[in-house]
Parts: structure tokens; C-alpha cells; sequence
């Protein structure tokens, strides 16, 4: 499931366009959580499935604050139901930083917070034993950098642009 994930991940974060990227990373938690449940990381695959949700609720209800807010108490929620000792606060601080970034950041900015989570994320995956996952979260972490990147050198470009433009 690490794997799948993995491949998944990868196509989500290669995509400068924001709508695809939540779009894959639907089915990449389906498989994140999938691997939790079979690993007994209960607090990470409550939290994966709750990040589904999340996804599909921030295509509609993008910048929207109560909204946010009640994924971030469901985030907290399941974690206190699911709890079983200290390490799970990794999954739930990943959880909470991903939610924060996916509904009120766009672009650059949204990219470089799901970068601290998904890191969150890779710690959680070597508390758990999943190695697939670890090496999903690494490369997640190497594509979001270059994406980042590539996004930067498009705004570089626009900027040149509008300013030859309006010589």
C-alpha cells in the first residue's frame, strides 16, 4: 500500500495545478490509510481518512474558515479516540499543518507547509515500519521541492514579462 502510495504521490506533486494535486492525493490517502489500519498506527489512518475529506472539502469550501475549523477539531477528535501513546502527536501535528495549509494557502506558500507536514508524515511512516511510505514521503519531499522551484521560476518569468510589457 507504502507503494502504491508512493506512485500516487508523485504524479500529485509533479502537477503545478493545485486541483490535480488534491485530486491524487485523495487516492494516495485511501492507500496511506489503508497501510495505517494493516500497520495498528491507528491515530495516522483515522487522520489519512479524515485528509480524504479534507481534500474533497476544500475544492468547495476553499479560504473558508468554519469549515476549516471543523476539520481541524475532527483532526483533533480523531486523534484523542484513536491515541495510543506520545508518538502519536507526529500524525496529528501533520495532520493539523496540512489541514491549515490546504484550505487557507495557495500555490508556493501551500506547498512549503504540506512540505513540513509531509516530513511530519515521514516520521510517522518510520515510527509505523512502513518503509514504501517513508520512501513515498521522501520523494513527496523531493517533487513538492521541485515543483516549488519550477512555480517560483514561472512567477520570475510572468514578472519579466508584465515589466518588458509595460516599457
Amino acid at each position: 500500500m507504502g507503494l502504491l502510495a508512493l506512485g500516487l504521490c508523485i504524479a500529485a506533486f509533479a502537477n503545478k495545478r493545485d486541483d490535480r494535486l488534491l485530486l491524487i492525493l485523495i487516492l494516495a490517502n485511501v492507500a496511506f490509510a489503508t497501510q495505517f489500519f494493516l500497520l495498528g498506527g491507528w491515530v495516522a489512518g483515522a487522520i489519512s481518512c479524515l485528509i480524504v475529506l479534507r481534500i474533497l472539502l476544500v475544492r468547495r469550501f476553499k479560504k473558508n474558515w468554519y469549515v476549516m475549523a471543523s476539520m481541524l477539531a475532527a483532526t483533533g477528535l480523531a486523534a484523542l479516540l484513536t491515541w495510543q501513546g506520545p508518538l502519536d502527536g507526529v500524525p496529528l501535528l501533520a495532520g493539523l499543518i496540512g489541514t491549515y495549509a490546504m484550505f487557507m494557502l495557495d500555490g508556493i506558500p501551500m506547498r512549503v507547509l504540506l512540505a513540513f507536514a509531509a516530513a511530519c508524515w515521514l516520521l510517522a511512516n518510520h515510527l509505523s515500519g512502513s518503509v514504501g511510505a517513508m520512501i513515498a514521503e521522501a520523494l513527496i519531499l523531493v517533487t513538492n521541492a521541485v515543483t516549488i522551484y519550477r512555480l517560483y521560476l514561472d512567477k520570475a518569468e510572468l514578472t519579466a514579462n508584465q515589466g518588458s510589457a509595460s516599457r
